[in-house]
């Protein structure tokens, strides 16, 4: 019986050694796939939210104020007629 135990002990030992390594290989894989990512994304030219959005909104304040100007040379364009 002693021994049947042992071999289950060993068995037990076996498998959480065989996970660790599981789980340390994918932790490493996890960072190399990020690490790789990060490079690629480094040699693109994509913009943040941030930038994206304050860009948004001055595009949006110039819109509105050419169609304050246009508006404004149509009245002075009939004016003058």
């Amino acid at each position: 019986m002693q021994t049947r135990s042992k071999v289950f002990d060993d068995i037990s030992q076996l498998m959480t050694n065989a996970m660790g390594v599981a789980q340390g290989a994918r932790s490493e894989a996890e960072t190399a796939m990020k690490s790789m990512i990060d490079r690629w994304l480094a040699d693109r030219d994509f913009v943040t939210r941030e930038e994206f959005d304050a860009v948004r909104a001055m595009a949006q304040k110039a819109r509105e104020e050419n169609e304050t100007l246009k508006a404004r040379l149509d009245a002075l364009e009939k004016g003058a007629q």
